[in-house]
This record gives structure tokens, sequence and C-alpha cells, in this order.
């Protein structure tokens, strides 16, 4: 396959660009995160959602600790070519390194940030500490 439809995504100065995770079935925002042209074009080839990891500066295959996966079904790139959307089936359905099913768990309640979403499983029987 041509890599041509990579060079049509507007990278930004950091060789970014963000990309949205998105439930195949209810629509739902799961996450928010970076990729680079590599992790685009894996998540493409593996089928599955990878990432790249500001914080760690490495490629993030979703689920390669916690086995939360986000299987890919459809891609798409937003009319300015500068957000990806990922359409994916979440296993396990945990999305959030803090055990939820979502990262968008907080809501503004007068003034201030509050969880209104559960923890579906605790993060430290998650991730090795």
């Amino acid at each position: 396959m041509s890599e041509l439809w990579l060079d049509q995504v507007k990278w930004n100065s950091d060789g970014l660009v963000p990309a949205i995770a998105q439930d195949h079935i209810t629509g739902r925002v799961l996450m928010v995160a970076w990729m680079n042209r590599e992790a685009l074009a894996l998540t493409v080839q593996e089928n599955r959602a990878i990432y790249w990891s500001r914080s760690r500066q490495k490629l993030w295959r979703k689920g390669e600790e916690s086995g939360h996966v986000q299987v890919l079904h459809d891609i798409r790139l937003d009319c300015d070519n500068d957000v990806i959307l990922l359409s994916v089936e979440q296993l396990g359905g945990i999305a959030c390194h803090t055990g939820r099913e979502h990262c968008f768990f907080k809501t503004l309640k007068e003034g201030e940030w509050v969880a209104v979403e559960p923890v579906l499983k605790d993060p430290d029987t998650i991730y090795d500490k």
C-alpha cells in the first residue's frame, strides 16, 4: 500500500496529530492521545490502536500492559486533516488508566471538577508497579 495517505495528514511541529478514540457502537469518546507517523501506519497495519506516548517518548500499543486493547473498526481524518478519529472496540471495557470506561469522567460542578464515573477496576491491579 502506498504511504501517500500519511502525507495528507497535517502533523504538528513535533510530528504528531491528536487521535480521538470513540466506541464503535455507542459513539462515546473514550480517550484522546497522540500519534506520530509510525503509530498511525502501525495502527492501520495491525488493526489496533497504537499511539505515541509523549511522556515516555515511545510507541504505546494500547493495552500492552493492561490488556485493554482497542481493536480498530474505522479510521477517519477531519476536514482540516489535523485530527484522527478512531472507531474502536475497547476490549475489557476500560480505556482509562484510572480504571474507568473512558477518560472523560470529570464534570464541572460549582467551579470544581468532580469525578462522576465509577472506577471499574483498581489501577493497582491492572498495572505492575
